[in-house]
């Protein structure tokens, strides 16, 4: 007999609705039945994709016996933490300062309002070497719930008081500062030092495992580069350092050399052995990194990356109605029909597998290069569970034209039999049970893609040139779904996700921030004003509903959810960067391109808010000192007045972004029609801008609010921009 959760749309919650435990969602239903009944609440945070997530649920939430004590004593809520990353941060905040550590699944137990007394992350189905087993936590909560209730209220309401009191420790340190330019400056090379510092030059990436490809490091490192210089030593260096972690990720485990994107992370250091779920943030934020490589290189290895990576996700991850799906699993049936399952079931091989798959020479080839040995390439240390004895996962070894000469080929033909040897794979390994895809399409990821699709239509890579149109439709696609579908306009605000249908949880603000930075980059794509407006109109939006006006910055939900305990303020750029560290960077755009102080102050105080962690722990907020240097610098614009569907305009807009350099707002002069007139009113600066008189497209060079003559041609435009 299903449970609550099958009335519910997450894939997540779904997964548990035949559960023999009686799972509640989250909502005042489940909190007013923890009331009446007046018993603890067991809550479980995961998500559809998580592998160790799928474990707990296979060995404890399907467990009759175990159900029945969580049925028994507890009322027991599911929450999805990509429905609800609010609710996930303030039980994830306590864990982690209980017991030192965080991750999925999380499991924490509350008072009936809603305070934590206990929590962890897995739980085995018995007491194994001296740890506890979940059953055995359950009899003892359950006892002490009966026998000293009292005791367990009272630290719930010690651990929110001292939470509390911790994050507003943190805020009150705000404010009485040095001068920005000097703390920022400071923080910068700190940052910069500790990278350098923690690099792993053996196998890129820093520290050591589990390695995440935590895309914050790789940006802010190219945007030292480019503050240093690129050929001055510090900027080599750090040019070197991202351009040789994404080659070892992308010669890694991590990447999918058979149907291209990137795992989650690898279990080592030499991004060997991932968990294979795949994740739409991390496809959008490596191909900006790539992209931003290829331009500070000029290597086209980094362009193919992006390449790779959009293949997969507009093959595998785009819904057909526009909007990008949120992640594939980790594990997948071993075999149709069979119920048995396993983490990397479709993505390793067996030799046996490639030899009938390919003939002996392409086969010879791909196990050459692919490091693929008869009794399976991954030690016993590094599979501790023995899910992939006997089997392969894919890792270049060496370089291609090294596993060319010793097979006695030329480079080139290797490289073609190679890329027709995956193809081939790739059409055998389609006939395997895929892994489960979380269809649920997330505005804030959608907004990571949407910059990602858009950077690439203006890239200069010359392998992407055949594709940099279909990148700019599918971003275009993407935005107009979440218009069309996660956009209340009468209301001017967005909602959290779609499947099946919008789903009841309004954004939250790495919604807010991740769309406006989509938008943002999408306008400099397109040059269509609508999408401008629509990043300004959400920009204000996000500010009534998040902002802290006692300290500064975003809070991560709203003020009118009485059930989150503890507001709390994202101030860690890890896996997605803190909605603080982009909202300060789309406010400054936005300031810059309307000439309006009030955004710029309110981006500073955003920066100040979060001071005290960027001054002590620089590298933990690498996306906020990316802001930071924007908020140093002169403001500068580029005005193109002219049209955009004329090759003179284009040939303009190729030039601006044929090297990195200093941060330009990029504008188009207003049109005539109704969004171009909201332009014109937004910025009347912009008045003045005109196309020369035969019609050709003019650039404005502006800097300190003062325009240089314009010029119409892109050598002339590179020499104003140096």
């Amino acid at each position: 007999m299903p449970n609550a959760l099958a009335a519910e749309k997450s894939p997540y919650l779904l997964q548990h609705a035949d559960n023999p435990v009686n799972w509640l969602p989250w909502g005042e239903a489940a909190f007013a039945k923890a009331r009446s009944e007046q018993k603890p609440i067991f809550l479980s945070i995961g998500y559809s994709t998580c592998h160790w997530c799928h474990v707990m649920a296979h060995e404890s939430f399907e467990n009759e016996a175990i159900a029945s004590l969580l049925n028994e004593h507890f009322i027991s809520i599911k929450v999805d933490r990509e429905e609800r990353p609010d609710v996930d941060k303030v039980y994830m905040s306590y864990v982690q300062a209980m017991t030192g550590h965080g991750g999925w699944p999380l499991s924490a137990w509350l008072t009936p309002d809603l305070k934590p007394f206990y929590g962890g992350t897995y739980f085995p189905p018995e007491d194994r070497h001296g740890r506890s087993g979940f059953p055995s936590v359950l009899s003892a909560i359950a006892k002490a719930w009966g026998d000293d209730r009292e005791r367990l209220v009272a630290e719930s309401v010690r651990v929110i008081a001292s939470l509390t009191e911790y994050h507003e420790s943190r805020r009150s340190e705000a404010g009485a500062a040095p001068d920005l330019h000097d703390a920022g400056g400071e923080a910068f090379e700190k940052g910069y030092q500790y990278f350098y510092e923690n690099f792993d030059a053996s196998n890129g990436g820093f520290g050591g495992a589990p390695k995440f490809p935590r895309a914050s490091n790789l940006g802010f490192l190219l945007r030292a580069a480019v503050i240093q210089g690129l050929e001055s030593d510090a900027g080599r260096e750090a040019v070197q350092m991202v351009g040789a972690t994404l080659q070892k990720m992308a010669g890694g485990g991590l990447h999918d050399h058979v149907g291209g994107g990137f795992h989650r992370y690898s279990v080592d250091e030499a991004w060997f052995v991932p968990h294979f779920e795949k994740m739409l943030y991390d496809q959008a934020q490596i191909a900006v990194n790539a992209l931003d490589t290829h331009l500070a290189t000029g290597d086209e290895r980094f362009a193919w990356i992006v390449r790779d990576i959009f293949s997969y996700a507009l093959r595998d991850l785009a819904a057909p109605a526009g909007g990008f799906y949120s992640a594939e699993d980790a594990d997948s049936l071993l075999t149709h029909g069979e119920p048995e399952h396993a983490e990397g079931a479709f993505y390793v091989w067996t030799h046996a597998e490639l030899e009938a798959a390919l003939n002996a020479e392409d086969a010879a080839l791909v196990c050459a290069h692919f490091g693929v040995v008869a009794g399976g390439n991954v030690s016993a240390q590094l599979d501790p569970h023995g899910e992939f004895t006997g089997k392969n996962i894919l890792m270049q070894r060496r370089p291609l034209g090294v596993t060319a000469q010793e097979l006695g080929l030329a480079p080139e033909v290797a490289a073609e039999r190679l890329g027709a040897a995956l193809e081939v794979l790739r059409g055998v390994r389609e006939k395997r049970p895929r892994p489960h895809l979380d269809d649920k399409i997330i505005t804030a990821w959608n907004g990571l893609m949407i910059s990602a699709l858009a950077r690439a239509a203006v890239s200069t890579a010359g392998c992407l040139a055949d594709v940099r149109d279909g990148y700019r439709a599918a971003a275009v696609r993407a935005a107009e779904f979440i218009e069309r579908e996660l956009y209340d306009a009468k209301r001017g605000v967005l909602y959290r996700n779609f499947r099946d249908g919008r789903g009841t949880n309004e954004a939250f603000a790495e919604d807010y921030a991740y769309l406006v930075a989509g938008l943002l980059d999408l306008y400099e794509a397109t040059f269509d004003a609508r999408w401008l407006r629509w990043a300004d109109g959400l920009q204000q939006v996000m500010d009534a509903l998040f902002w802290d006006a006692e300290h500064g910055g975003y809070f991560n939900s709203r003020a009118d959810d009485a059930s989150i305990v503890l507001r709390l303020k994202e101030d860690y750029d890890g896996a997605e960067p803190s909605p603080n560290s982009v909202a300060a960077a789309n406010l400054l755009r936005l300031s810059a391109m309307f000439h309006d102080d009030g955004l710029r102050e309110r981006a500073l105080a955003t920066i100040e808010a979060l001071r005290p962690q960027w001054s002590k722990a620089a590298h933990a907020l690498p996306e906020l000192l990316c802001a930071i240097e924007r908020a140093l610098e002169m403001p500068r614009q580029v005005v193109l007045a002219g049209d955009p569907a004329t090759t003179g305009f284009q040939a303009l807009v190729v030039e601006l972004h044929a090297k990195p350099g200093p941060r330009r707002a990029v504008l188009a002069s207003p049109g005539t029609d109704e969004v171009g007139r909201w332009l014109a009113g937004r910025a009347p600066w912009l008045a003045d801008m005109k196309p020369a008189a035969d019609g050709r497209t003019r650039a404005y060079l502006c800097e300190r609010f003062t325009c240089q003559a314009p010029v119409n041609t892109p050598e002339a435009l590179r020499g104003l921009l140096g």
